[in-house]
């Protein structure tokens, strides 16, 4: 999972791991070396080279600042807690030994090592080249683990071949930094077997609606949940330097079906107790009373 932490709606989700994800409200002035913040129409290619860039300049800090909550070889889905450990949402632990997994953004790999410890056969795949970076020396200080493969790639073109993987997982990767997240989606589809689950968790939709901030600020609604236009970080020449894109709960579900997959549930994990950390515009107060994460579980039929 990754996010970073200074958008509208909840903190943003980032390449790989969790990490912020935008909403709608609006901030004070930019400081004068600080993006501003807008929202306007932006094109998928043009998200893709912010976002990469993006993330290969702010990977240290991200992983300084969560790399503890997140753990070497840990499987966590959400800022809630979520740990697959508990869940199950890829299937019984058990059941995964041997099975090829690919992991669409994984960041600095943590879930694909959880899952190679398990005895499945992981495939960490990245845009983010410095992520990937993070992923190879969090393996190298874990003697005796497995090996997970790491590749860099865009996930809108997949480089394997059809019917490739047993299961496809996402854990706030990718899906939120794309602005046509059905080509994505058909790309999962098309290197996934038949039968095979493809699960992904993405800042809740509702969110968007609301302010980034951790305290009572961030319950008030200030946009409309149904306005679609991208929220952009400009830097001070216009040029855009991280973008993320909403859709709705409705909206996810057509682009799953439109893809060919099959749903078979929507999780929406409730605030722990034991969970007393902030993260972005995710906190105690806010998740205890709104939702801050969708985990859809899918099939490939």
């Amino acid at each position: 999972m990754s996010q970073h932490d200074t958008s509208p709606g909840g903190p943003r989700p980032g390449s790989g791991s969790i990490g912020p994800a935008p909403g709608a409200g609006t901030s004070g002035p930019a400081e004068a070396d600080e993006p501003e913040a807008v929202r306007r129409p932006v094109g998928d290619d043009e998200s893709s080279r912010a976002n990469r860039a993006w993330w290969d300049g702010n990977a240290d800090e991200y992983q300084a600042e969560h790399g503890e909550f997140l753990g070497a070889a840990r499987f966590v889905w959400c800022p809630e807690g979520l740990d697959e450990a508990e869940a199950g949402l890829l299937g019984p632990a058990r059941d995964l030994g041997g099975r090829s997994v690919l992991e669409v953004g994984a960041g600095a790999a943590q879930c694909s090592r959880w899952l190679a410890a398990q005895g499945a056969r992981p495939v960490a795949l990245d845009l983010s080249h410095r992520q990937l970076r993070h992923a190879r020396s969090l393996a190298a200080g874990e003697p005796g683990g497995a090996e997970v493969p790491l590749v860099q790639a865009d996930a809108r073109a997949l480089p394997f071949p059809d019917a490739s993987f047993d299961l496809a997982c996402s854990a706030y990767g990718v899906l939120p930094f794309v602005g046509d997240p059905v080509r994505v989606l058909r790309e999962v589809h098309r290197v996934l077997r038949p039968g095979a689950r493809w699960v992904f968790s993405v800042t809740h939709p509702l969110r968007w609606a609301l302010p980034d901030e951790p305290g009572p600020e961030g319950l008030t609604v200030l946009a409309s949940y149904f306005d679609r236009t991208p929220y952009v970080e400009e830097d001070a020449t216009g040029r855009t330097v991280y973008v993320e894109h909403h859709r709705t709960l409705g909206d996810r579900v057509r682009d799953l079906t439109t893809a060919g997959f099959r749903l078979l549930d929507l999780v929406e994990p409730e605030w722990p107790d034991w969970n007393t950390q902030e993260w972005g515009g995710w906190s105690p107060l806010r998740g205890r009373l709104i939702p801050g994460t969708a985990i859809f579980v899918c099939e490939r039929p």
